[in-house]
């Protein structure tokens, strides 16, 4: 347990004290009151005399026989009183971040020693030059360290000071070293180019142009656009500028469009340029002109003009094809081909051929081709043999089907082919129908018929797509007609779907 805390010991009483205390109000009781100047007198002790000891506490009553005294409870310690609350110290690193015609945004650093009141907030504020009147420009305290003071009148040179404030009242100030004119800062303009727009931008036609060319300078800059030199044409091309960048849109690109455009951007007495070379290009024409100069043994030599229309851009080259007169197929012998003569060679004995060309540039290759007028026959030469004569054959033959239609079965929506091979000369005209009716140019069939091979192709047939298919050859000295059935199922669906 523990030990109980010792009594308070009290000063001894003085008896005699207090009975001259009783005594003196009765020794003069019709005296007068002393003066205040006596009684301060009377009251301070003499010189070299201690002080009057203070009056000592009253005695606590003696204790019952065989009791011991009951300690006095220990008072509680009396707090220390609270520290002053300071200010902090002043802001720093005040300076100007940016500026205009009616407002500067300012920016500072905390101050470095806040204390243990804290920090409250900040108070900006200013007042003219050659002035003393110091206006806070902010009612409620700025939380933040930047603050942009607003509504100014341009021109109008302002000191700016912050100071910090917390529950000890207000800092130190910082202010700005000199005063600070209300106006935009002029920044010299400048025109960035985009990289992919410093060499040629070339386009095909048709295409949509929507070119982005940043830029800065202050005050907002003005853009201005030319074309060789002249003014845009402004149902053509619209520009729309904003204050980092002006933009030119073409909604459908022409070969007019090409040229070199020039943009302009200008701020007060100061100003830069950017140009761009805008190329629309399409499809080359044909070549101008193709003839054969020469023909020996199995080869032949071309020569041709270079095209009148190169589509806006160079020519990277040509195709030239070959087509043996007996089946008139045009197979392509050079292709990416850049000189303007070329030697054709390994071409067949006995054979007629004709040949045509085709111009190409970086867009494709020309869509029509020009044919030489003239025919190159491949003769047997270095070779003295006189054959006996034979009566000519007559190799005339009405068309005959070698291999027939069979019928077929086929699904609704997968597509299937009907196959059959043919022979005749002159070289029959193929016709394909259904139930008697032509089918022609209908494109869900697809009509193929190469070296005899024909071929009819239906696509996704569907439930109206059966019945009796019919192929019909036929040339001067006759016709051949050949049938089958086509039966179009309906897809299996299991009995788990039914239901």
């Amino acid at each position: 347990m523990p030990s109980k805390p010792a009594p308070i010991k009290k000063a001894a009483k003085k008896e005699p004290a207090k009975k001259e205390e009783e005594k003196a109000p009765e020794a003069a009781p019709a005296e007068a009151a002393p003066a205040p100047a006596e009684a301060a007198a009377a009251a301070a002790p003499a010189e070299g005399e201690a002080p009057a000891a203070p009056p000592a506490e009253e005695p606590a009553p003696p204790a019952a026989d065989g009791e011991a005294p009951a300690p006095e409870e220990p008072k509680a310690p009396t707090p220390p009183p609270p520290p002053p609350k300071e200010p902090t110290s002043a802001p720093v690193d005040l300076f100007v971040e940016d500026k205009n015609d009616t407002s500067v945004s300012i920016i500072w650093s905390q101050p470095e020693v806040v204390g243990d009141s804290g920090l409250d907030g900040y108070t900006i504020e200013v007042c003219k030059d050659g002035t003393e009147d110091w206006k806070a420009v902010n009612e409620d305290l700025q939380k933040s360290c930047r603050y942009v003071i607003k509504n100014q009148a341009t021109g109008d040179r302002l000191k700016i000071r912050v100071v910090a404030v917390n529950a000890g009242g207000r800092s130190p100030p910082v202010a700005l070293p000199e005063a600070v004119l209300v106006k935009e800062v002029a920044n010299r303009p400048k025109v960035r180019l985009p990289r992919f727009l410093r060499q040629r931008y070339v386009a095909q036609v048709g295409e949509k142009i929507n070119l982005s060319i940043p830029f800065t300078g202050k005050p907002k800059p003005v853009v201005s656009w030319t074309k060789d030199g002249q003014p845009l044409d402004t149902k053509r091309v619209n520009i729309r500028s904003t204050d980092r960048d002006s933009i030119l849109f073409i909604r459908t690109a022409e070969r007019e469009d090409s040229g070199v455009y020039e943009m302009c951007v200008k701020v007060e007495d100061f100003e830069d340029k950017a140009s761009l070379i805008l190329q629309i290009v399409e499809l080359p024409g044909p070549p101008a002109t193709v003839k054969i100069v020469d023909t020996w043994g199995f080869n032949v030599a071309l020569e041709w003009t270079a095209p009148k229309d190169n589509g806006n851009t160079e020519i990277t080259g040509y195709t030239i094809q070959k087509a043996d007169k007996k089946t008139g197929d045009w197979f392509t012998v050079l292709d990416h081909y850049h000189r303007l003569n070329a030697t054709i060679s390994d071409l067949i004995m006995g054979n007629v051929y004709k040949f045509r060309v085709f111009a190409e540039n970086k867009v494709g290759v020309s869509e029509n081709a020009t044919v030489a007028k003239e025919e190159a026959t491949i003769l047997k030469t270095a070779i003295d043999y006189k054959p006996p004569e034979y009566k000519e054959r007559d190799f005339t033959e009405a068309p005959k089907f070698t291999t027939s239609l069979n019928d077929r079965a086929t699904t609704v929506g997968y597509s299937t082919k009907l196959l059959c091979s043919v022979r005749g000369f002159p070289k029959p005209k193929v016709i394909w129908m259904k139930n008697q009716m032509i089918i022609g140019d209908d494109p869900k069939y697809r009509q193929v018929c190469v070296q005899g091979i024909c071929t009819l192709e239906i696509r996704k047939p569907g439930n109206f797509d059966g019945g009796v298919y019919t192929c019909k050859a036929k040339n001067t000295l006759g016709e051949a007609v050949v049938s089958c059935k086509l039966e179009v199922k309906q897809p299996v669906v299991p009995d788990a779907e039914k239901k």
